[in-house]
Formats: C-alpha cells, structure tokens, sequence
C-alpha cells in the first residue's frame, strides 16, 4: 500500500507542457526518454499524473480513447513510476483511478511481463500477445509485387475508411496526426484501390513500424520494404504472433525478436475488427 504522504497526493490530468517531465520519468526507468511519442500521446489522448513535491512526476500513463462520440475503446499505455517510488502502491493507485475514470469504456493495454500481475489483479484478461522485432532490414528474396507509394492528402478519407474497418472503431484523431508524425506514410494500391498503409515514426536511434494495416501478408511485406528502402535506421515494429508468416519474413531479413508483451483487455474479451489484416499497432502505447 502507498504510505500515507503518496496515498494523500492527488492524481491530476497531464498537458503538453508536461511532456519533459514525462521523459524525464521514462529516463528513470531506464526506458528511452522518447519525447516525440510522448508528445504525440499527450495531444492526442489523456494523460494521468502525480507530481512529486520535489520536482518531476511520481507516476504517469496515458490514456488513448476511440470512437467518434462515447468511447467504444480506450488504449492505456506508457504506465511509469519513479523508480524511488517503485513498489509502493502507487502504479496500482493510478490505474485504479484509471479504470474508474474510464467507466463502462472498453480497455486494452499492451503489458510487459513485469507489468501483467498487477493488470491481472485489477481484472485485465490476457487476448493475444505481440512481439518486438527490431534491426536493420535486409532486402532478400522474391520482392513483394504490389505497388506502393507515398500516402497524399487525397488519400485521407480511403485510409480513414480502411482503418476502422481494420481497427474496429473510429480512430480518425490518431490517423489526421500521422502525416505530422511519422517521417513516412505510405499505401499500397490495387486497381486504384487501397488496400494498405503504413508509417514509419522516429524514435530515438529507430524508425518503428506503425500503425501495419494490410489485406493480406504480401501486403504487409511490400509495405514493409519500401519503408525499410527510404530509412537507414534500424527498424523497430510490435507484430500480433498470429502472423507468423510476417514474423518469419522480417527475421529472415534481419530484424531479431526482442520481447514478448501480452495484449490485455478489460471489458471486453477480444478487440473489435479484423485481426487479420491489423498487423502491428501505432505504437503499443495506444493500440
């Protein structure tokens, strides 16, 4: 349990300007300070804090809702504290908090092995898991024939519809932050149709893959490659395991794995839309 002073310091909501003292708190964990996606969770999803009366922050996380109106999903990611502070009660405060903010809302949430038991005690259901890849891509072998290109404005409203379909829900307030985001967004194309998008985001020394939405593997592969074609960064992306087709591919061309995360729920006992062709999230963070 907290001590009395954690337990008596209330939980506030996050803005932008705490996006420092957010890395911050990632750098004391030992994770990347990764300012840019904390930037982009911060303004387009709602971030939960404590603030340390020294300075900085206890704890925080972010929460990532979708739906065009009442939320029918909500993504928690990001859940962080001090390591000072660490195994006091505090993350299991902020999430309790969390889930009674978000109501009857549907969660889900991407754990690390060392998060899972407190998410379990809270009542999240393992559904899937995903695994981390990461390394510098490698052309190799038959070349997806499927042609790709830079994603346009005029692309916009496909994509939208594309994705929700793929997604489950509505996710159009991540999806219009893309092109400023991401340092690449590209689709494929079929008959004038697309059938595929992908970005590829800074993060740090990596460009990671996200969000991966495609009709089939051979898609995913094409549009894998002409984002690896463009970048010299190791690329880093978070595959469903069910795609084991995909995760052969990319290990083939040098990317190793990394770790495992369960894909957890509360609410709900699967995600809405098309595992199928959903192949890697944004980022884990948000779904």
């Amino acid at each position: 349990m907290p001590t009395p002073s954690l337990a008596s310091l209330p939980i506030r909501r996050l803005t932008l300007r705490d996006q420092a003292a957010c890395a911050d708190l990632s750098e004391d964990r030992g994770w990347p300070r990764e300012e840019h996606k904390w930037g982009f969770l911060l303004t387009a999803g709602k971030g939960y804090g404590i603030d340390d009366p020294d300075g900085g922050l206890i704890s925080a996380c972010v929460v990532t809702e979708y739906g065009p109106q009442d939320p029918a999903l909500a993504a928690i990611g990001m859940v962080l504290v001090a390591g000072r502070h660490a195994q006091q009660g505090v993350g299991r405060r902020l999430m309790r908090h969390v889930v009674s903010a978000m109501g009857a809302t549907p969660l889900t949430l991407h754990a690390t092995p060392y998060g899972r038991p407190l998410y379990e005690e809270l009542g999240f259901k393992v559904t899937g898991r995903a695994e981390m890849v990461r390394g510098h891509f490698t052309p190799g072998g038959p070349e997806p024939r499927v042609a790709t290109r830079p994603a346009t404005a005029e692309d916009l409203t496909a994509i939208l519809r594309l994705d929700e379909q793929v997604f489950g829900t509505d996710r159009t307030h991540i999806v219009t932050r893309l092109p400023a985001f991401a340092d690449q967004l590209r689709v494929a194309e079929e008959g004038g149709r697309i059938i595929g998008y992908a970005g590829a985001w800074p993060n740090m020394d990596t460009h990671v893959v996200g969000p991966l939405i495609a009709r089939d593997t051979s898609v995913a592969q094409a549009l894998i490659a002409s984002l690896a074609a463009r970048t010299d960064r190791p690329l880093r992306t978070d595959i469903d395991v069910r795609h084991e087709e995909l995760l052969a591919w990319v290990k083939e061309r040098g990317l190793e794995s990394i770790a495992f995360n369960s894909v957890m729920s509360y609410g709900i006992t699967e995600l809405p839309g098309d595992w199928s062709r959903r192949f890697a999230p944004v980022t884990v963070a948000a779904g």
